[in-house]
């Protein structure tokens, strides 16, 4: 099975940011594109639109100027859908609204021909229900672009309950053929990237809310210390704090208002103010010109502490240890059967963020995980107002001596890198486990999607089976409303590793 013929002419109907995208990328593959939508005069702006897009491809040399003029001849603004009746593949970008979309592709389907592909670029709608209102839903597809269309790779092909697999397949074939990186899944609420990435944002969000840390200190350390490419309070002001906010709600309340995907309190205020991000002046940061950025929290220089015993192997920290010898540091390790953590002269220790908090234990402080403890140019540190004060000193001397900037935030448990990364890794093998899609397939929309570092399956395997749902079962255990309860999925990834190596605890 193939895609879309390059011969034969394709529609976009929704001439605004994402219609355009779309037609563009349909147009510069080299196909005749009739471009409509139902405000007169719209479909000739947004062709001229195009066309000027196309002029600073010709600048900026990714584009010819022969292949320039040839793709603003196969753009062609129609003034009803009935210019649409000899097109194989009609995309749709209107309005996310059910009754729009629904009374948009009966109409569609009354003028196209039998075998021409519908399809739709909805974000937060179920495939299953627009394409419910067609006589012949097998023909129907989602194919969720990622704005701007032109630049990002990823299309999530998505199959509602009726659709036919080989519309999928043509769909597919098509995206991969407009030079895309397409990925399968299954008519899931907010698909693949829009259903995994929500812990990104509400952990943060949760930490922020439990005044554990500021946006911008929590913004750092998943940048600097998580190797994501923009933190969870700065991307949602590029965003558009009401577009990550209807979004998060939507897909909420398609899974019967599952208290995993909880929205935030704090951004919902936001919203209600006005405070809209970037788009508006204001969001969580204020970006109007000239404003004043705020700084991360950031530890004043503490003393280097003397010596440091390893007990344990640390586990995905593991590569602190020789990060610790290299800095000139008199290092004892001692093998403990349960301890993973790092002992200082005062007696205190230092431990991974594992889900619990630092006020249960005699005085210990937690560190956050990073994406490359080496690369890494910032570390969170979490104590209690019960941790000695000489703990937290040594603990900061030594991440500074290893050239880290440390922030010190409240006694969050799981912290901030480590609680987000388990929450993702566990929202993706959930969704596995649910058919919605394979894991590669999921590895590829969040790297390509969202820019993550790695994929959840990526960081799974790094961070070794267990480690996710020993992390959430901790959290779970101190906020028992379900929200961290690990899948079971997860459960029984970690429980079939143990039973492979002997152990059923």
């Amino acid at each position: 099975m193939t895609g879309i013929d390059l011969s034969s002419p394709v529609a976009v109907v929704g001439a605004g940011t994402m219609g355009q995208g779309i037609a563009q990328v349909a147009l510069v593959a080299g196909h005749t594109v009739r471009l409509y939508d139902a405000m007169p005069g719209r479909a000739r702006e947004a062709a001229d639109a195009i066309g000027a897009r196309l002029d600073r491809l010709v600048e900026k040399d990714r584009l010819g100027a022969a292949d320039r003029d040839a793709a603003r001849t196969r753009l062609l603004p129609a003034v009803s859908i009935a210019d649409l009746a000899d097109c194989t593949l009609v995309m749709e970008a209107v309005l996310e609204r059910l009754d729009v979309k629904q009374e948009l592709f009966r109409e569609i389907e009354g003028v196209v021909d039998e075998d021409c592909l519908l399809a739709t670029n909805t974000s937060s709608l179920s495939v299953t229900a627009i394409g419910g209102a067609l006589s012949n839903p097998g023909r129907f597809v989602g194919l969720h672009f990622f704005n701007p269309a032109p630049l990002l790779p990823l299309v999530e092909v998505v199959s509602g309950f009726s659709t036919d697999v080989s519309s999928a397949t043509r769909a597919y074939e098509t995206a991969r053929a407009w030079g895309k990186t397409p990925v399968a899944c299954a008519d899931t609420p907010g698909f693949i990237v829009n259903r995994i990435a929500r812990p990104f944002y509400a952990e943060a969000f949760a930490v922020y809310e439990a005044q554990g840390a500021d946006p911008a200190t929590i913004d750092a350390v998943l940048r600097e210390c998580g190797g994501f490419r923009m933190g969870a309070f700065e991307l949602t002001d590029l965003i558009g704090q009401d577009v990550n906010e209807s979004v998060t709600r939507s897909v909420w309340r398609s899974f019967f208002q599952d208290v995993r995907f909880t929205p935030s309190l704090a951004q919902q205020r936001l919203v209600e103010s006005g405070r809209l991000g970037r788009k508006t002046g204001q969001g969580w940061y204020d970006h109007d010109e000239g404003a004043e950025q705020p700084e991360p929290h950031t530890a004043e220089p503490a003393r280097r502490p003397a010596y440091v015993v390893v007990e344990g192997d640390l586990g995905p920290a593991a590569e602190l240890v020789p990060l610790i010898r290299e800095a000139g540091f008199q290092v004892r390790e001692e093998d403990e059967d349960h301890g993973t953590r790092l002992v200082l002269p005062s007696g205190g220790q230092l431990a991974l963020a594992d889900g619990q908090t630092s006020v249960e234990f005699r005085d210990v402080v937690y560190f956050d995980l990073a994406l490359d403890y080496r690369r890494a140019s910032r570390i969170a540190l979490s104590a209690s107002q019960d941790t000695s004060p000489q703990t937290l000193a040594e603990a900061t001397g030594l991440f500074q001596a290893l050239g880290k900037q440390v922030s010190v935030i409240g006694d969050v448990p799981g912290m901030i890198v480590a609680r987000i990364v388990a929450r993702i890794v566990d929202f993706a093998h959930d969704a596995v486990a649910k058919g919605v899609a394979t894991e590669e397939d999921i590895d590829t929309a969040m790297r390509l999607g969202v820019n993550y570092p790695l994929g959840p399956f990526e960081w799974s395997r790094r961070l070794g089976r267990n480690w996710a749902y020993a992390l959430l079962d901790d959290l779970h255990m101190r906020d028992p409303s379900g929200r961290y309860a690990p899948s079971l999925a997860l459960y029984r990834h970690a429980y079939a590793t143990d039973k492979r190596e002997g152990s059923t605890s």
